[in-house]
């Protein structure tokens, strides 16, 4: 789930958050960088609960209509087509699912049935929808496009949902992203024989795990040798101009240039470049890409560039 240019992205981000936090430890800051990791984990299933959410609010539904007094014909024998869905009754049996989400204690939308009770409007009032149910065909095919469609013409996109993951976690909003292209690609994935579902881990592996923690250290432990790097190539720039995040952003790349040796230099430079586009100013990636290009040349002259294996520099 959490690829490299993510873990750059939350390390940068707690660097800042400690340079503006000024006096806190390291170890506090760190276990804050971790915590915000977890947070996308979260994110995660608690996207894939609403579909088990949105399947039971229909289904409650459904049952009360068909017990009023005066329920019409259809109430008393509704279409189960989108209760009955392949793909949401996968999610709603998966064992694996539900205990994660129970381990995590992803109790959002029991405390905040208003947001799913807001998505299954919206839901049965698209044409996605519309079709679906009026449609012959019931192959599981059909029930697996129409969720990933409904996923990403419907559900992710949702104003109400947005607003609430923002406001109950900023950093969510830099996360989801990543999170719904992973659920997208998993709903496409799905097959008929499946018989529960996969959850995906959070690093890829251990080294994964270990890069956040060696990033994070190692920038913030030489963050006055890094910068001397860099400064006397500033000539044109006082030091005070250079954004704060542009100088983050430029320690953690000479970091990973001089102190990871099995990553890349090309690899390094074009993620750090992306990242300054994204987040720093319109100019950043210019200004970051020219000093750059001018160390790497030094630190090569210099026999400094230490990278294990072919293809590295």
């Amino acid at each position: 789930m959490l690829n490299r240019r993510h873990i750059r992205v939350k390390v940068m981000q707690s660097i800042y958050a400690m340079h503006q936090h000024q006096g806190e430890s390291l170890d506090k800051e760190e276990k804050f960088l971790f915590q915000s990791i977890d947070n996308m984990h979260d994110l995660y299933l608690l996207i894939l609960s609403a579909f088990i959410e949105i399947r039971e609010k229909e289904l409650e539904y459904l049952e009360l209509a068909s017990k009023k007094h005066l329920a019409t014909k259809e109430e008393r024998n509704p279409s189960k087509k989108f209760t009955e869905n392949r793909v949401l009754k996968l999610l709603s049996n998966s064992n694996s699912l539900i205990d994660a989400i129970d381990s995590r204690s992803i109790t959002n939308w029991k405390r905040n049935d208003d947001i799913i009770l807001f998505l299954l409007e919206a839901i049965k009032a698209s044409s996605l929808y519309l079709e679906y149910m009026s449609s012959p065909e019931n192959s599981f095919n059909e029930d697996k496009d129409f969720i990933a469609d409904l996923f990403t013409e419907v559900i992710a996109p949702n104003e109400k949902l947005y607003d609430y993951l923002e406001e109950h976690k900023l950093t969510w909003l830099d996360d989801l992203p990543s999170v719904n292209t992973l659920i997208l690609k998993q709903l496409k994935k799905f097959r008929a024989t499946d018989d529960d579902f996969l959850i995906s881990k959070l690093y890829k592996d251990i080294d994964d795990k270990e890069y956040v923690k060696s990033l994070f250290r190692k920038t913030i432990l030489n963050e006055t040798e890094l910068s001397k790097e860099y400064l006397d190539k500033t000539p044109n720039w006082d030091s005070d101009r250079i954004a704060e995040i542009d100088t983050i952003i430029l320690k953690m790349a000479i970091c990973e240039l001089l102190k990871f040796p099995s990553i890349p230099v090309k690899v390094t430079i074009n993620e750090y470049l992306e990242i300054a586009k994204e987040y720093s100013t319109p100019k950043s990636s210019i200004f970051i890409n020219g000093i750059l290009d001018n160390l790497i040349k030094e630190f090569e002259k210099d026999n400094r560039l230490n990278k294990a294996g072919r293809g590295l520099l």
